[in-house]
């Protein structure tokens, strides 16, 4: 499956997109208390985003982050450790995976968690500031072909902005790359 490359208008089939996502992986999923919540650029209706759904597996204890990543092993998906985000694990698809999408299993209320939720929650509250984000992810697109780290750099500045608006705290280090 190749990774979109593109910044696209929103589409209103993401959230439907995100429930297909979610169905597959609910079996994985059963007895381990959880939530799976749409994070992301395409969590936000009206914001252009790369065709890619962000899903954030929460769970309410660090215990239980084994047994998901065990679980979502033997479903096929690659645990890819925290790519340099502490208290986010994330996993690459499996090869038969119908939508392409993004898998993490955070922490209820780790710094991680809050950076996906808060920057989503802000930018579906205050378009004037989804839309300059959504500007800026397309001033910088032309870098996914080519550069997809300096594409993230490029939007590091601007999240932390918005992640301070929405009461995010900078505690930890940088702010988590977000998905969005």
């Amino acid at each position: 499956m190749k990774t979109p490359a593109e910044v696209v208008d929103y589409d209103p089939r993401w959230p439907l997109w995100f429930a297909e996502i979610h169905a597959v992986l609910a079996p994985h999923l059963d007895g381990i208390p959880h939530v799976v919540e749409h994070v992301g650029s395409t969590a936000v209706p009206g914001l252009a985003a790369k065709a890619i759904i962000d899903v954030d597996i929460v769970v309410p204890a660090p215990s239980m982050v084994p047994a998901v990543i065990s679980r979502l092993e033997a479903a096929g998906y690659r645990h890819t450790g925290d790519q340099g985000v502490p208290g986010r694990e994330a996993f690459a698809l499996p090869p038969d995976a119908a939508d392409y999408h993004h898998l993490y299993v955070v922490v209820e209320g780790n710094k991680a968690h809050q950076d996906h939720v808060l920057l989503r929650d802000h930018l579906r509250a205050h378009p004037a500031d989804r839309d300059r984000y959504a500007a800026h992810k397309r001033e910088l697109a032309h870098l996914l072909t080519s550069d997809r780290s300096a594409y993230v750099d490029g939007k590091s500045a601007l999240v932390a902005e918005l992640l301070a608006k929405a009461g995010g705290s900078p505690a930890g280090g940088e702010p988590g790359r977000t998905g969005a």
